[in-house]
């Protein structure tokens, strides 16, 4: 699990990015971190990871103090970050020397098994042998989570990943996305990419350095006025509830999928 307790944060001088933050992320949950720009979340997911450590407060990592030196190379271990910009974290020319870098210290028949374990997650297996600057912006955002699966770590953040990559990079990325969380990985989405909050177990609305909702996936639906009151948009099935619901007909779902709706609409047009 992982513990917020009271986290603020500023830059050198300047003014609280982040104001007492308190938040817990059970094993296994996925959360998605929303908010307009300057909101805080990519500072929040900075330390969460343990890239930038807190002014005020604590976090722990399962009981860990991330911010304790001695504590580094553990926390490490656990958690990996994805970025925006996947060029950002590249450092090799080939697929499998990128992957294999944090292996190093692995015997050579274990650093393969991960290296093709982790590819086949993320579809770039059959590009093992590729030059990473040949790929796609999507293909190479692939190719970064999957070398972070190869770590093996607990918890995964993903820093608005699907930033610049078109609209079928992004459906891949959802989907690993939903496949890493069927096998249990912990999930920290940050994301102001109002479809991406259907990812989530629970949706954490930032506003100025501070949370200013929790809201339960199943509870979607019944708190649409939360984020009309912070000017963030909502996806368009949850914009199809809502124009059914002032029209007095009440649908029910659970995934919130252009599926689920078309079926529950079905359903009903057969009464």
């Amino acid at each position: 699990m992982i513990r917020v307790e009271n986290v603020s944060y500023h830059y050198k001088k300047g003014k609280n990015i982040l104001k007492n933050i308190n938040l817990n992320i059970p094993d296994g949950e996925t959360v998605v971190i929303m908010g307009k720009n300057g909101s805080g979340k990519s500072t929040l997911g900075k330390l969460l990871s343990g890239i930038i450590k807190p002014k005020d407060g604590k976090i722990t990592m399962d009981d860990l103090d991330i911010a304790k030196k001695e504590n580094k190379e553990e926390i490490r271990k656990k958690v990996g970050i994805v970025f925006q910009n996947p060029e950002n974290q590249i450092i090799f020319n080939h697929v499998e020397d990128e992957v294999s870098f944090a292996l190093k210290d692995l015997e050579k028949e274990e650093i393969q098994k991960r290296i093709q374990e982790s590819l086949q997650v993320v579809g770039m297996k059959d590009k093992i042998e590729e030059d990473l600057y040949e790929l796609s912006l999507g293909q190479k955002q692939r190719v970064i989570i999957g070398e972070i699966l190869a770590k093996q770590p607990k918890y995964i953040i993903f820093d608005e990943p699907t930033t610049m990559i078109d609209s079928k990079g992004k459906e891949k990325i959802y989907q690993i996305a939903e496949k890493l969380k069927k096998e249990g990985y912990t999930i920290i989405y940050i994301t102001n990419m109002a479809e991406e909050m259907l990812l989530a177990d629970r949706i954490i609305l930032l506003q100025e350095g501070e949370i200013v909702a929790e809201i339960r996936k199943e509870e979607l639906a019944n708190e649409l006025e939360i984020f009309e009151k912070y000017d963030i948009k909502i996806p368009m099935v949850l914009q199809i509830i809502q124009k059914l619901k002032q029209e007095k007909i009440k649908i029910s779902l659970t995934d919130y999928s252009v599926d689920e709706l078309t079926d529950k609409l079905k359903e009903m047009i057969k009464r």
